[in-house]
């Protein structure tokens, strides 16, 4: 196993790329693998490039507000941002990170205009939220779920099918009119491309056994995730879709990161 971290993993994935497909290199990806070369260039395609395995985790994105935001849910929250345009802001862990361009898909798809405020991590960007910094925040909801247990974060909405096992009182943002909010933080496993589809398959198979292990799904949600599972051809579709919905937000909200 080979760790080459830096330029948001685009050198790992590079590296990946240009390895043989011989079935003996698999590269862990996160979503930001579709949307870094949306961002800056890079030495290979995300999609042509790979023959996709499937994904592993996934991790929903939270919104929150500190309790200054005169709101209790998002559909409040679009009304007062409607009143005050572009006076809002909201935290993310990164500039150009999926919980980023998640929030300005739901900016776009409300109307609504907020300002962005990146943080080096979802830490930083907690701590700035409840010190009243700043107002808003979208990210992994591990990270806020004990703020809003104590009551000193408010929960507006979470994205994925169904409500958080221990926030049950947190609609989705399907259930407050925003259907088809899929834009939960994947993780998952490509191969270079050209690599045989009878070894992706017997891969594929071999990753959803070990993650229906209640073990490993125990590990994972304490991470603040759940295991996901998807077929070659379906992790293959659900990557092209978010390439295509990411590049819009990033062409429409024109977005750069330096």
């Amino acid at each position: 196993m080979l760790h080459r971290p830096g330029a948001s993993a685009t050198i790992g994935a590079a590296a990946a790329a240009k390895a043989p497909a011989d079935g003996y290199t698999i590269v862990f990806v996160t979503a930001t693998h579709v949307i870094s070369p949306l961002l800056m260039q890079v030495p290979y395609d995300p999609i042509k490039d790979f023959a996709p395995i499937t994904p592993i985790s996934n991790v929903e994105v939270m919104l929150v507000a500190h309790p200054s935001i005169p709101v209790k849910n998002l559909q409040e929250l679009i009304a007062l941002a409607k009143a005050r345009p572009s006076q809002l802001n909201y935290a993310t862990s990164t500039a150009g990170s999926a919980s980023h361009l998640a929030a300005e898909l739901f900016s776009m798809r409300a109307g609504i205009r907020m300002q962005p405020i990146a943080y080096k991590g979802g830490g930083p960007a907690v701590s700035e939220l409840l010190g009243g910094q700043v107002g808003l925040y979208f990210g992994n909801p591990v990270n806020v779920a004990g703020h809003v247990s104590a009551g000193r974060l408010r929960a507006l909405a979470v994205s994925g099918e169904r409500r958080l096992p221990g926030l049950q009182q947190v609609a989705t943002f399907g259930e407050s009119g925003f259907a088809n909010f899929d834009v939960g933080f994947w993780q998952g496993i490509l191969a270079p491309a050209g690599t045989p589809r009878p070894i992706i398959d017997r891969i594929a198979l071999e990753v959803a056994r070990i993650l229906a292990m209640p073990d490993m799904k125990e590990k994972i949600n304490s991470l603040g995730g759940d295991p996901y599972v998807m077929s070659p051809d379906d992790f293959a579709a659900r990557m092209k879709l978010d390439s295509v919905r990411y590049a819009e937000v990033i062409k429409k909200r024109n977005i750069k990161i330096d």
